[in-house]
């Protein structure tokens, strides 16, 4: 085993009350955009929502994150999979990467599969821009159903 990776994770203000439980299983079983953490332990160092659109809390977030330890930043699942996208994802990953100097995820658990089906179906993400960001997450049929 490597050194202990310190992850902190930001939710998407609509699901602010979301107790973490998708995210929380999906790190502790590596799945989804926690997979590349197989071989690592992993220490969760804060969870907390964008604050709401525009995502005044990016603002900030990052700096008390950084006193935990944080080496990398996952965008949750939820910017992805939210009814409509995250608008601000690209933003919030450059503004967090260039200004705390941490890497940026965009993902945590695996997308669900009714969630899949639905953007499908909605064309939401046939745009070439959106294949980088649901790749970290666009698990295998049988984990996706498991995160329905």
């Amino acid at each position: 085993m490597s050194s202990t990776v310190k992850i902190g994770i930001v939710i998407c203000d609509r699901y602010k009350s979301c107790a973490g439980g998708k995210c929380l299983r999906a790190l502790k079983n590596r799945q989804g955009a926690f997979d590349v953490y197989a071989r690592q332990e992993v220490e969760l160092v804060g969870y907390t929502s964008c604050g709401g659109c525009p995502g005044g809390n990016v603002e900030y977030l990052g700096e008390e994150m950084l006193k935990n330890g944080v080496e990398v930043i996952h965008l949750a699942t939820g910017l992805v999979v939210g009814y409509p996208p995250c608008p601000h994802i690209a933003a919030f990953t450059s503004f967090l990467a260039e200004r705390f100097g941490v890497k940026v995820v965009v993902g945590t658990h695996p997308i669900p599969e009714k969630y899949l089906d639905m953007h499908t179906r909605l064309k939401t993400w046939d745009d070439p821009a959106w294949a980088p960001l649901v790749a970290p997450t666009m698990s295998d049929a049988t984990t996706r159903l498991s995160y329905d």
